[in-house]
């Protein structure tokens, strides 16, 4: 006899019916694992592997006999009962059903406002520290996390059953639902503030008008962003604020003229006047800016999530722009000159305008790098492969969240006043790890996940549609989704023909090869393509899905912030610690290179650059550094290498700086925060220490990131020490 005797070979393939009414494939090796636990549990030797083979025999032979190719769970559920009653497994049989009762009473749990506040009180790490840019110290973020957690608990009952049974499993995450479907939300967006500005808007009871200067128009831009970040939960992006502030800039450089005019005769004196007080003006307004959005702080309790683009601008009134934006985020904030944190800068490189010697902005492409090695931002977008990939060009909503290409009716190419209705994120690690081995298990779990995905993506957007424009008046009546509509006017016009984006979210695609092909996959060609034919599927899927229902279902590389921890944390439970897959205590965000490894920034980009094609709905990728500001040379290598390769590039360096011993560079982790290597010191009121948390940076000794993402910059820094700086 065979020592592990072969299942039962069932005459069809078998689908089983779960309770909630979604489909999943019959999958005999997650009923074993079961059977398995429970005997474990029961701590009792009456069920051995041996025996659990046997045990599935018996199910699978009953299973055979019946004629429906699908049968319900329930009815799979007693016949593993009666099977494990026949055999004697008594004990089994006990911590079986008590593992049933067990994951019923956390349903329960997740569904009780009483249970969840408790654990709010308690300050449970997976609910103060979800986010990383929120401090739940402060009463505002404590009352906005409260309200968050009855938003929750009532929108688990409102979604779908399969959607709120997958979230809460693990199988896939509905995103932000502290926030939504308890209300109609939108997620993130681009401001249309060259519209806004234009025409007026209002906040409140004010009647806003076009501003006349360019400190009236970033205090104006200040305030449309904190209205802007309280009517919804995403971040929200200036796309090319050097040009649309530019025209202001003009105004006090007009006002200067007049004056210079009156007062001045010397035509040299009267130009270096007033190029020296527009300069001023354009300075002071950036500085006001960087300043008003770092002090600001949102209904819900955190500084908006708030992204700049720039750098296409070529008049004088532009390039002063950049230059400000960049020369103030080197200065830093306060008498410390700490690192901002928002607004995350995003420079735009573009062939004929900065990229080389020749081009007339490249000083420009200069200061950013400077600015780059001593602040990691600003991040930068390829011109040319943007386009390519999104078709057109544009700056992300937020982190890395990307409009695809759209012309309204007379064919104007619109990006300004676009929005994305929100995320689901699927655990493909999950699907690898109980397909076992098996690729045609793996892609019929796929498909079963994806149909649930996509109710959920659709639920989503329909409930989007249920706002009212006066639920938001500065997105809906006053001009930030570009058209404004009159009071009981239905939003759907803005969403509907692809004007605004969905987004399929993944997690984990190192993970996935690894449980195939083992830890080291990356150069096995073959591996790579199974990754690639990945989320080619999920576009595939998500193409058609947009042509039913006139969404742009965009594929996203999720920013998997406390997802890392979440999906890891919940797999770890159900498969134990697999080596290289839930063992490391993290999932690997989206299509990101292990960061365990070491590769040089050329051989990470030529490996992830294939990627994005396929989830262009969102994308970043990040270089690690030693620390750069002595070698800015070797930053600019990289970033011209990135040019035709990726369309959007973070940089990663050390920048932590100890205020006790004057230490800078890269701060040690420990268990509870980052400490000096010099000193010592980790009080955060004395050092400033800076990670990029999923897209955007964090302060940690601040604000306490969670567990997963901890570790997994933890792991970032150990394997950035000793590399050289010349590498």
């Amino acid at each position: 006899m065979s020592p592990h005797p072969k299942n039962a070979v069932l005459h069809k393939p078998l689908t089983i019916q779960k309770n909630d009414g979604h489909l999943e494939p019959y999958q005999p090796s997650k009923l074993k694992r079961s059977l398995l636990k429970a005997a474990r549990s029961a701590n009792t030797t009456e069920l051995s592997d041996f025996n659990a083979h046997d045990l599935l025999n018996e199910i699978e032979n009953s299973l055979c006999f019946e004629e429906e190719e699908v049968v319900s769970a329930l009815f799979l559920d007693s016949l593993v009962k009666k099977v494990l009653l026949s055999k004697g497994y008594q004990a089994t049989l006990e911590h079986y059903q008590e593992f049933q009762t067990s994951k019923q009473r956390a349903h329960q749990q997740n569904r009780d406002i009483d249970y969840m506040i408790t654990k709010l009180m308690a300050k449970d790490k997976t609910v103060v520290n979800e986010n990383a840019n929120k401090d739940s110290n402060v009463f505002n973020t404590q009352r906005d996390l409260t309200a968050g957690i009855v938003a929750k608990t009532i929108g688990i009952r409102l979604l779908p059953k399969s959607v709120a049974n997958a979230h809460e499993k693990g199988d896939i995450h509905y995103h932000d639902l502290d926030y939504t479907p308890y209300s109609p939300l939108s997620n993130c967006c681009l401001i249309d503030f060259e519209n806004m500005f234009a025409e007026g808007f209002k906040i409140g009871n004010a009647e806003v008008e076009s501003p006349r200067s360019i400190q009236t128009a970033a205090a104006q831009t200040a305030q449309i962003i904190a209205n802007v970040a309280s009517s919804q939960y995403g971040g929200c992006s200036f796309d090319r604020i050097d040009e649309v502030l530019a025209p202001y800039a003009q105004l006090n450089h007009q006002k200067h003229q007049s004056e210079a005019d009156k007062w001045i005769s010397d035509p040299e004196k009267k130009q270096a006047y007033v190029t020296e007080r527009t300069q001023k003006d354009i300075y002071d307004a950036m500085q006001s800016l960087e300043y008003e959005i770092n002090t600001l702080y949102t209904s819900q309790g955190q500084t908006p999530f708030t992204s700049i683009g720039f750098g296409l601008g070529t008049n004088w009134f532009e390039r002063e722009i950049q230059k400000a934006i960049l020369q103030i985020r080197i200065q830093g904030l306060g008498k410390e000159k700490r690192t901002a944190i928002f607004p995350k800068l995003i420079f735009t490189l573009k062939r004929g305008l900065n990229l080389s010697p020749s081009d007339p902005n490249y000083d420009i492409k200069q200061l950013a790098i400077e600015c780059s090695t001593k602040r990691m931002y600003p991040d930068v977008l390829s011109y040319d492969k943007i386009v390519e990939l999104t078709g057109s060009f544009k700056a992300p909503m937020g982190c890395r969240s990307f409009l695809q290409g759209w012309k309204n009716e007379q064919g104007q190419d619109i990006t300004a006043g676009r929005m994305n209705l929100g995320v689901v994120t699927l655990n493909l690690p999950r699907m690898a790890l109980e397909a076992n081995g098996d690729f045609t298990l793996f892609w019929t779990i796929f498909r079963s996940r994806l149909a649930v995905a996509k109710d959920a993506l659709v639920y989503k957007a329909k409930r989007v549609e249920e706002a009212l424009p006066e639920n938001a008046p500065i997105l809906y009546q006053h001009g930030a989704f570009g058209q404004r509509l009159a009071p009981g006017e239905s939003v759907a016009s803005l969403f509907a023909h692809k004007r605004a984006t969905v987004s399929l979210g993944y997690i984990g695609l190192y993970e996935v090869a690894a449980s195939f092909y083992g830890k080291d996959w990356e150069a096995n060609l073959e591996a790579k393509e199974f990754t690639l034919e990945i989320v080619k599927q999920l576009k595939n899927a998500a193409d058609q899905w947009g042509d039913e229902y006139g969404y742009h279902f965009s594929v996203y590389s999720t920013p998997s912030e406390s997802l890392t921890d979440r999906f890891c944390r919940l797999d770890t439970e159900k498969f134990g610690e697999v080596p290289d897959i839930t063992a490391k205590g993290y999932y690997t965000n989206s299509f990101h290179y292990d960061v365990r490894k070491n590769p040089t920034p050329f051989e990470k980009l030529d490996f992830e650059k294939d990627y994005p094609q396929f989830c262009s709905g969102g994308f970043i990728h990040y270089c690690e550094y030693p620390k750069l500001d002595t070698n800015p040379k070797a930053l600019e290598a990289v970033w011209d290498y990135a040019y035709d390769r990726v369309g959007y590039l973070g940089t990663n360096t050390p920048i932590d700086h100890c205020y006790k011993c004057d230490f800078k560079g890269e701060f040690e982790p420990t268990e509870v925060g980052f400490k000096c290597p010099v000193c010592g010191n980790h009080d955060p009121a004395e050092c400033d220490v800076v990670k990029r948390t999923c897209g955007y940076l964090g302060n940690p000794q601040q604000r306490p990131m969670v567990a997963g993402r901890h570790k997994e910059i933890r792991s970032r820094v150990k394997h950035l020490k000793g590399r050289d700086e010349n590498a």
